[in-house]
């Protein structure tokens, strides 16, 4: 099989069936074009959509190289690449199209292309940038990175710079799971200082959500989990109140602890009935975000006069809302001034280890993993 001069070798752990272990392989990517830049990955976060993803629950095409979570540094560029340059720390983030309507708006997050960039298994021109050593297309652009490699492809856009002195190993999440949580409270709900807000599901997107209530003010703070550890580990990250939901109702409980009912919540189980719960433990003119993401066609009922009537309302959120190059550099500043500890939800595993990792992931005994890939 023909390899083009371009292209550079790399190692992969591509998902090659629904359900089924990743596989660690040799691979090539093709040089960086237009304003693209190559990076060499340090260390990337695996998150619950790459899980999902891997077991289908959303139809991206398999074989595919997943990841969405890197971090890693520039080792070439494109000709049209105008802000960046070889040598840079950069955190990866999801992908936008940058000229429809949402994203000319600021809202990149809601970009009309934003499944065709993000879960297209190519680009949106349907180039696919990796092969394996036998010439076999392996789906990739997913987030417009596929950082489950040794090297990536990202577009300017959506490689973030950060400080060279910031741990970029660690980096990687900010990219998506802790922007997510992070960003739904500061960005998407908005809660301001003295108000109430409750995480359903301390994972680690809830448990970011909840040092971002901490950051912005918020004076009860309730992580709702079943798990124990993570309830004590909310506890000594900013919540005011835990909830063990296999242990009390829990509507009954937050409406007793917010005298009423919660002011803002998030809920990021992707689990029906958690949904149903949060909607009514919310008070008049309380607002719910939705960012767990279940199996697509997951239904979920709720009294519709319940919202009317108390004018609260609920809304999906997608990265937090986020503007990757001005949230991302602001939670690397809060965490090196040690108010956004969010190293306290992450574990590292070697890049071999990534089945271990998943399963690890997916009982719940690690919340974050980081697979480390490469030395800075």
């Amino acid at each position: 099989m023909h390899i083009a001069a371009d292209r550079h070798a790399v190692t992969v752990a591509v998902a090659r069936a629904s359900c089924q272990p990743f596989t660690i392989e040799p691979a090539y990517i093709r040089a960086p074009r237009n304003d693209e830049v190559l990076v060499k990955v340090v260390a990337t976060g695996m998150c619950h959509t790459d899980l999902i993803v891997r077991d289908q629950y959303y139809p991206v095409p398999l074989p595919a190289v997943l990841g969405h979570e890197g971090a890693g540094v520039i080792e070439a560029q494109g000709p049209d690449v105008k802000n960046l340059k070889v040598g840079d720390h950069v955190v990866l983030t999801y992908g936008a199209c940058g000229h429809c309507a949402p994203c000319v708006s600021g809202h990149e997050t809601y970009c009309e292309n934003f499944y065709a960039h993000n879960f297209g298994g190519a680009a949106p021109d349907g180039d696919i940038a990796l092969q394996s050593r036998d010439g076999e297309p392996l789906h990739d652009h997913f987030f417009a990175q596929s950082s489950f490699s040794t090297y990536a492809l990202a577009r300017e856009r959506n490689a973030i710079k950060v400080p060279a002195e910031a741990p970029l190993a660690l980096l990687g999440p900010l990219g998506c799971g802790i922007q997510t949580g992070a960003g739904a409270v500061i960005n998407s709900l908005k809660v301001r200082p003295g108000g109430s807000f409750v995480a359903y599901g301390a994972g680690a997107v809830g448990l970011s959500a909840v040092m971002a209530a901490r950051i912005a003010g918020a004076t009860t703070i309730i992580a709702v989990d079943v798990v124990p550890s993570r309830l004590e580990l909310a506890d000594e990250l900013g919540a005011t109140h835990t909830i063990n939901s296999r242990e009390v109702d829990v509507v009954n409980a937050v409406r007793e602890l917010t005298g009423g009912g919660a002011g803002f919540a998030l809920e990021s189980t992707g689990r029906p009935e958690v949904l149903e719960a949060g909607i009514e433990a919310l008070g008049g003119l309380g607002t719910l975000g939705i960012v767990g993401a279940p199996k697509l066609g997951t239904k979920a009922s709720f009294d519709i006069n319940n919202l009317i009537l108390g004018g609260r309302s609920v809304r999906g959120i997608v990265e937090g809302d986020s503007v990757p190059q001005v949230f991302i550099p602001q939670l690397v500043e809060l965490y090196q001034q040690g108010r956004f500890p969010f190293d306290r939800l992450v574990k590292f595993y070697p890049f071999e280890q990534i089945n271990q990792a998943a399963e690890d992931s997916t009982k719940g005994t690690t919340l974050k993993p980081i697979l480390r890939i490469a030395e800075n």
